[in-house]
């Protein structure tokens, strides 16, 4: 029986994978994505706030937006550039391990999960909720075929194959907001 080879190029993920990290391995491009967080822009603006001209910042675009980090729309002769950082976090993914179980029609997740990873549950607010996997503690979501389910790892059974993304909620920022107090001593 012959391994996967990790480095197939005729993989469309893998070319995903690779368009993604290359463009990242970019000063500028990093830059522009940081940019961006700010919200949407005109690509001629962007290529202003970074001293770079418009050729040079419409080329490291067209990278991004090969890489689907970005989404270009054109108004006429303009186009206005905005993040799509969802790519980035999926690509996250390849790094989780992948483990295969085998379970009988109607076992729960909670069941799967027990034969591939040390699990602790804790009864919270009149539900069990997975509080550890293999000694991590957390807040764990999962995706079943790609879709969020709301169930309990209790509630959801399995009726056919499935694939499982188990996600340790980690606290990336998705919003940075400077609180700026006026003090009414000072206008009186």
């Amino acid at each position: 029986m012959s391994m996967p080879d990790n480095n197939d190029i005729e993989d469309p993920e893998h070319l995903d994978r690779l368009k993604l990290f290359s463009a990242l391995g970019s000063e500028t491009r990093l830059r522009m994505l940081e940019k961006l967080t700010e919200g949407e822009m005109h690509i001629s603006e962007l290529a202003r706030e970074l001293h770079i001209s418009v050729p040079v910042a419409a080329k490291h675009a067209n990278i991004l937006e090969a890489a689907v980090l970005i989404q270009r729309k054109v108004y006429g002769k303009t186009h206005v550039l905005k993040l799509n950082n969802r790519n980035l976090f999926n690509a996250l993914d390849m790094f989780a391990p992948s483990k295969t179980v085998e379970v009988e029609k109607g076992a729960t997740l909670l069941e799967a999960i027990k034969k591939v990873a040390v699990v602790e549950v804790r009864n919270i607010r009149g539900q069990e909720n997975v509080v550890s996997t293999n000694g991590e503690e957390g807040f764990f979501v999962y995706e079943v075929n790609g879709e969020f389910s709301d169930k309990t790892v209790n509630n959801f059974t399995f009726d056919k194959n499935s694939t499982v993304m188990w996600k340790k909620l980690e606290p990336v920022s998705v919003l940075k907001v400077r609180v700026r107090v006026k003090d009414s001593d000072a206008t009186n």
